[in-house]
């Protein structure tokens, strides 16, 4: 039974999502969405009298020769799709330091404001929380009220696994998901053996990896001795952070990792968006809507 405490902690920060959400697509996002992420095709809308300067492509033969003058087929953009957060929860998402969010806390206002501009665009918004397994399933529906449930789902949700598989994620959204959507994988990929099933997903759907990172995973502040520990696994290891040395490793095996992940998304066509919890996210996500809608106009 969550306590009218928590409650009340929960709601306020559902709030504030919802407000630095709707300001952010209001104000830098709104256009940029539709742009970036358009609609399945054309699909087939009426059949009318032709005009001059309609294309003789279209024209509808069949009602031609039926009607004895020349029409043509109209069509429209099938704008309305789905967009998926794939959403680790794993224990290592929990991690913060320097009294900035957590990596999941993050996520949270990083879906916030994906989900907001969804709908914003008659799109429907779902959810698939996963830990070393998937734990839950939100199917895709339109609506605020929707959109504030799945806010709520994510700053809520409690896991009962502490490790990552992004390959049953992954291999959830291809089995429960048949039409072709917009995916992001959001993680801090703290896992393996999954790129086969990021290919296939990256095949079948729209998807974009958003990797989040703590800047105490990248690189250890001058503290002595410090003990850190695996939040997935539990396995702990004692470090003389002091030693020039031992930072320089640290950080060297830190960009080794990052730099094999962006290889992994550039070998499979994968846009990537790299969140860091003590930068401000929005900066990030409007650049990378900016840079997708150039690369789509060349």
């Amino acid at each position: 039974m969550v306590s009218s405490r928590k409650q009340k902690e929960l709601l306020r920060k559902v709030r504030k999502i919802e407000i630095v959400s709707r300001k952010v697509v209001n104000e830098l996002l709104g256009g940029e969405y539709k742009s970036v992420f358009k609609g399945r095709g054309m699909e087939f809308d009426e059949v009318r009298e032709y005009q001059p300067g309609d294309e003789m492509r279209t024209i509808d033969w069949n009602v031609t020769a039926r009607v004895g003058r020349p029409f043509v087929k109209r069509y429209i953009e099938e704008r309305e799709q789905a967009m998926y957060f794939l959403l680790d929860l794993s224990a290592s998402g929990t991690f913060n330091s320097l009294g900035h969010q957590s990596k999941n806390e993050t996520a949270a206002e990083l879906c916030g404001i994906l989900a907001f501009s969804a709908i914003q665009n008659n799109d429907k918004v779902g959810l698939i929380i996963f830990t070393q397994e998937v734990e839950l399933f939100i199917p895709a529906e339109k609506g605020q009220q929707h959109v504030l449930h799945i806010i709520r789902e994510i700053l809520s949700f409690e896991p009962q696994h502490a490790g990552t598989n992004l390959t049953c994620a992954l291999d959830t959204l291809g089995r429960m998901v048949k039409r072709s959507c917009i995916a992001f994988l959001i993680s801090d990929f703290l896992d393996s053996g999954y790129e086969k099933a990021l290919k296939q997903a990256a095949f079948h759907f729209d998807l974009i990896a958003v990797t989040i990172a703590d800047p105490r995973e990248l690189t250890l502040p001058n503290a002595g001795l410090i003990e850190l520990r695996d939040a997935e696994t539990g396995e702990q290891r004692l470090i003389d952070s002091s030693s020039a040395a031992a930072r320089k490793r640290f950080r060297v095996t830190a960009e080794a990792r990052r730099t094999a992940l962006h290889r992994v998304f550039t070998q499979h066509d994968i846009d990537h968006i790299d969140i860091q919890t003590h930068l401000d996210p929005i900066r990030d996500l409007v650049r990378f809507f900016r840079t997708r809608e150039r690369r789509q106009t060349l």
